[in-house]
């Protein structure tokens, strides 16, 4: 059984400071298993992005939507993962706030 998380970010940027912000965060997540058997794809349309991350078989897929106040993340973990949804919501929420907060 697989399991689905929201997480909403405030923001006060530009929607297209807000995406640009987001698009530098995941190429350094992507550089930094780059080489760890750790497949990570993106694909943006408009200000949606589509995302996976696959391991051992294992891969977690989502979208991201930019607003003008908020950034909304969907994530879909498989049951493998599910246990974990709270933790990775937690530091999803974190890093996202961060890369929106800095100055």
């Amino acid at each position: 059984m697989s399991e689905k998380i929201t997480i909403k970010v405030p923001h006060k940027l530009t929607r297209v400071e807000a995406r640009n912000r987001i698009d530098k965060g995941f190429a350094k997540v992507q550089e930094q298993v780059a080489g760890k058997s750790v497949d990570v794809s993106q694909t943006w349309k408009g200000d949606c992005l589509s995302f996976k991350a696959g391991m051992m078989g294992q891969a977690v897929s989502g979208k991201l939507n930019v607003f003008d106040d908020h950034v909304k993340i969907e994530i879909a973990f498989p049951w493998f993962l599910a246990k974990l949804s709270s933790t990775i919501k937690d530091k999803m929420r974190k890093g996202t706030q961060l890369l929106l907060d800095k100055k």
